[in-house]
């Protein structure tokens, strides 16, 4: 039975996994955590999937899950749940690309992001969300 983790205690964690890191990962995870709360105010952080062979992911949601912050050896993976259906003109996912949901971003040591377009994918996620949401509750009534 998974046991829901209050929203301090899911902050809590991701600062704990930020300065646990200690490295460049540590480093852009606070940075891309800034941008996603920039892009949208009222986003949720969560903390999911923890189990004894993995501490968990931090995830950010508004409406579902907008995207995931895991960090590997060579990289910090922003996976977008419904990236498959988010418009990237500026071709920011490189990473999952070939799923029919899930889109990623891979940042790897000394690369920048590009925050405006960045932020503009955080609010397409939300608005994605949003949108199902609506539509299921429409279809409920």
């Amino acid at each position: 039975m998974k046991i829901p983790v209050p929203a301090e205690s899911a902050s809590a964690s991701i600062d704990a996994r930020i300065n646990q890191l200690g490295d460049w990962r540590g480093k852009t995870l606070a940075h891309v955590r800034k941008l996603i709360h920039a892009a949208d105010p009222a986003i949720e952080e969560e903390w999911k999937w923890a189990k004894p062979a993995s501490p968990g992911t931090p995830v950010w949601s508004h409406d579902g899950i907008v995207c995931t912050g895991e960090t590997y050896k060579q990289v910090v993976k922003l996976t977008f749940a419904r990236g498959a259906s988010i418009p990237d003109p500026k071709k920011l996912f490189n990473s999952s690309l070939k799923g029919n949901a899930r889109r990623a971003i891979d940042l790897r040591e000394g690369e920048k992001i590009d925050e405006a377009t960045f932020k503009q994918l955080i609010r397409a996620a939300v608005a994605a969300n949003s949108a199902a949401r609506a539509q299921r509750a429409a279809r409920k009534k």
